[in-house]
């Protein structure tokens, strides 16, 4: 399991790019950031993000410039040279190679693309847990952030009355997460889902499993699914601790733990259920154990 402190060392490296994307970034002021040396900065952003420091920068100035050539008329160059890419020429063949089209042709038809859009999380709320001997408290941090979802749609396979993921799976059988991942223009990866009361069909479940794509999606739907609209929402997202695999029961029952006392008008929020879906990503020990739930400022 990955220690505590280089999940923080790799979410201010995180923060650093965020906060530098137009202007050049270098291992030296990235590993900076983290208080590592650059080769030990390097290794542990690969490490938990599944990318190299400069292919995650890459990856993030792509898709903000899709972003800009989607909300306005900006000229091409204009965009290479504010993502920091030396040229029109070198902007074009990344741009190209990453989303399959070039920008120009991207700009005027504005088709559904996959974004790269990481978790970067900010804040951190403690639960306190009891050992074994009763004697001693563990905390274990969480990491929390508010961010905002965009109006979209959502591919998804209702159950019949499943309320968890488990129920899911008896009702539906557990290959529709690999047919979501075949989603090609997706925006996020696939979610298992409780909907709120406004979205569920008659005589079908709460929990869903679905993939959200662009609002402008037009692709044909697997058979069996549906698609629908989803309004733009703000979500709180809690992050626990890396886990080792065979305890993701433990770690989703601890952060389920956490948000059933978290009280989100510290923070100048509301819950709010009933506007959107909340949601939980596959528990993967690497990242820690994540889910969201809606919320509107107060």
């Amino acid at each position: 399991m990955e220690s505590w402190e280089n999940i923080h060392a790799v979410r201010r490296m995180q923060e650093y790019i965020e906060d530098h994307i137009h202007v050049p970034i270098t291992l030296k002021s990235l590993s900076g950031a983290a208080n590592y040396s650059p080769a030990y900065a390097a290794r542990i952003f690969k490490k938990l993000t599944g990318k190299t420091p400069f292919a995650y920068i890459r990856a993030r100035r792509l898709s903000k410039a899709a972003e800009m050539l989607m909300e306005n008329q900006k000229r091409i160059v204009d965009v290479a040279f504010d993502f920091v890419f030396d040229s029109h020429e070198g902007f074009t063949r990344a741009f190209s190679k990453t989303f399959g089209i070039p920008p120009r042709q991207f700009a005027q038809d504005k088709p559904p693309v996959k974004l790269f859009m990481p978790y970067p999380l900010h804040l951190s709320f403690p639960q306190k847990t009891k050992g074994e001997d009763d004697m001693k408290d563990k905390t274990k941090p969480v990491f929390v952030q508010v961010i905002e979802r965009p109006a979209r749609k959502v591919i998804l396979k209702r159950g019949l009355k499943a309320k968890d993921y488990y129920e899911y799976c008896g009702e539906i059988g557990c290959d529709v997460w690999e047919i979501l991942l075949g989603v090609k223009d997706a925006l996020y990866e696939p979610i298992g889902m409780w909907l709120p009361e406004k979205l569920i069909a008659s005589g079908t479940s709460r929990y869903v499993q679905g993939v959200e794509v662009p609002k402008n999606y037009s692709d044909p739907v697997p058979e069996g699914f549906e698609i629908m609209d989803l309004e733009p929402c703000k979500m709180m997202v809690f992050q626990g601790e890396p886990f080792d695999d065979e305890a993701f029961e433990d770690a989703i029952t601890e952060l389920w733990d956490v948000m059933a006392q978290y009280d989100p008008k510290l923070y100048g929020f509301e819950w709010a259920d009933d506007d959107a879906p909340r949601f939980q990503m596959a528990p993967e020990g690497y990242r820690g154990y994540i889910e969201a739930r809606p919320v509107k400022s107060l």
